[in-house]
């Protein structure tokens, strides 16, 4: 399989023939950078662990990562090596079926006119099939999550409807979804395996080192929304992160991506506003 990038890595932690590797994918995650698929994704990781059934995609370089301590004098060039080191070993970590690193620039994912991006995530749709796919959400606050996301959609409408996955869930990253109503809210349970969750972050040094302690964040985030989940239950999860289900994007190539982010929005006002009336 051929990638726009020249540094584009494939890896197949077992050393199965990569187009037999991709063609076992259950879940499929397509993120902006190295880390992301850790902390979007992990649902996907945990459910297809025995079977290694798992795809990562990073779509951009990362070589733009903020960086301190044995990385603060690191060049860009050495701090992509360093990821993509980082991003094999959460591969073997986490018994992925295969581990694709795109390496794009963050510049050329964020201009719709380049189409190399897409291109490569149609083949990598095509030749995986997948049943669930994992993205970055509309509404997060990262300029790059958001370009890497309508990529991604874009990527996604080009498949005749036939190909197109069963479920898309847009999850959180830079922007927590707690927002959503709780009808709105795809509810991924990650309890199973926490030490295997606390490893794939941890596998991240680089980014930790950088002083972003993604290794207590997440934890405490998961911990978080399994705690506030419902107010009036005792809890059922020890982890779960939220995500926005975007299968209605997928199925339907004219419905508005703006329209249908806003559209949480306005049931969120409208849900405060109701609940202040009510008690007034």
């Amino acid at each position: 399989m051929r990638f726009a990038s020249p540094t584009a890595d494939a890896y197949v932690p077992d050393r199965r023939p990569l187009a037999a590797a991709l063609a076992r994918t259950t879940h499929l995650c397509l993120a902006a950078h190295q880390d992301d698929i850790e902390i979007l994704a992990y649902h996907g990781i945990s459910a297809a662990y025995a079977r290694r059934t798992f795809t990562g995609v990073v779509i951009t370089d990362g070589g733009g990562s903020p960086r301190a301590g044995k990385f603060a004098k690191f060049s860009d060039e050495e701090m992509r090596a360093v990821r993509r080191v980082e991003q094999r070993r959460a591969a073997r970590l986490g018994h992925y079926g295969a581990m694709l690193q795109l390496a794009h620039p963050s510049a050329v994912v964020k201009d719709p006119r380049r189409l190399e991006v897409v291109a490569d995530l149609a083949a990598i749709l095509r030749a995986t099939a997948p049943d669930v796919v994992y993205l970055h959400n509309p509404a997060d606050k990262h300029d790059t999550h958001v370009a890497c996301f309508q990529r991604c959609l874009e990527a996604l409408r080009s498949l005749p409807a036939r190909l197109r996955p069963k479920a898309v869930y847009g999850c959180e990253v830079w922007r927590n979804l707690d927002w959503l109503l709780d009808t709105d809210k795809v509810v991924l349970d990650d309890s199973a395996r926490p030490k295997l969750a606390a490893q794939l972050i941890a596998a991240f040094a680089s980014q930790i080192a950088g002083g972003k302690r993604y290794d207590l964040a997440i934890a405490g985030r998961r911990l978080a929304n399994a705690t506030f989940h419902a107010s009036h239950a005792t809890d059922r999860a020890t982890a779960l992160t939220w995500a926005m289900d975007l299968t209605p994007l997928v199925q339907d190539d004219k419905l508005s991506v703006e329209k249908y982010t806003l559209g949480h929005l306005d049931r969120l006002r409208a849900d405060v506003a109701a609940r202040l009336r009510r008690f007034k």
